[in-house]
């Protein structure tokens, strides 16, 4: 097309492609390029805002690492990757949630009842629940990861000072699909704001701070794998989470008690903790693959 103008770029792009190629690769190209023509010719876009958002990406890309991906960062902020989150888990099950950029393979595996505080600081936490189906009934050898901050607000692979897999691990259910351990209550943390997603969380007034949560990864044969997090029901930031990963159902309470008679009996540290400590109980739902 030669005479292309303010109304026929954007026709003049779609007539470049080929459908026939990759259908669905031209499905998502050709409405992600009509939505850009369209903000751009909504906004009226200057060259100076034009070029500051290709230096925002241009930045993402000089401090990103194999640790730090600010391209995820930007997707979190800007609510892209729950909304991702919500419409691929639009079913009975536990809702999904962000995965974060914390996540590290080949944490140790833990038996039902296992230890995950260890010496690290803070009041015992005993969380226990059940991985089950839509109908209530156990999903038997789940695979359960759990992984977490401590309490000065860091996970282990931001804090030289905490042990290798501090605070992680993996734990395969029984036959009740139970499972059961003791840590510790994550703190609320600030997602790194360093970088050109803090200049943008800054230039918009909005804070950093993402409320206290533990991640879970819940995996069986035959049903779909829920990545998520549960938030704790008390958090200051509960309403104002800076990536949007908080839903109603991934809200926990953390109960305070004494009562040593509630514990459950496999723990393995038995009766051995802090006084008061929390009860939590927190059961995932998971859906049949052919449901997803």
């Amino acid at each position: 097309m030669k005479d292309v103008t303010i109304d026929t770029i954007t026709q003049a792009f779609l007539n470049y492609c080929s459908e026939d190629t990759d259908p669905r690769t031209y499905t998502v190209l050709k409405s992600m390029v009509e939505h850009l023509h369209a903000f751009v010719k909504e906004t009226e876009l200057t060259h100076d805002e034009w070029m500051r958002g290709l230096q925002f990406m241009f930045e993402a890309g000089q401090i990103s690492t194999q640790e730090r991906n600010e391209f995820v960062l930007a997707s979190d902020v800007t609510g892209l990757s729950s909304l991702v989150d919500m419409i691929g888990s639009q079913h009975e099950g536990t809702s999904s949630s962000v995965l974060g950029p914390f996540h590290v393979t080949g944490a140790p595996e833990l038996p039902v009842g296992g230890d995950l505080k260890r010496d690290n600081e803070g009041n015992t936490v005993v969380i226990e629940g059940h991985v089950k189906t839509v109908d209530g009934a156990p999903i038997k050898d789940a695979v359960i990861e759990l992984w977490q901050t401590a309490t000065n607000g860091l996970y282990s692979n931001q804090d030289e000072a905490q042990p290798e897999y501090n605070l992680r691990c993996s734990m395969k259910v029984g036959e009740d699909g139970r499972y059961a351990i003791t840590t510790v209550k994550p703190s609320p943390y600030k997602i790194p704001d360093d970088g050109p997603v803090g200049d943008l969380l800054r230039a918009t007034g909005r804070n950093a701070w993402r409320p206290s949560h533990l991640h879970f990864i819940v995996v069986a044969d035959g049903y779909r794998s829920l990545v998520t997090e549960v938030f704790s029901s008390d958090d200051e930031y509960l309403d104002t989470d800076a990536v949007f990963g908080v839903r109603d159902d991934l809200i926990m309470e953390y109960k305070e008690t004494t009562d040593m008679d509630a514990l459950p009996t496999d723990l393995e540290v038995g009766t051995n903790v802090t006084s008061p400590y929390y009860k939590v109980d927190f059961d995932f739902v998971l859906v049949p693959t052919e449901a997803s």
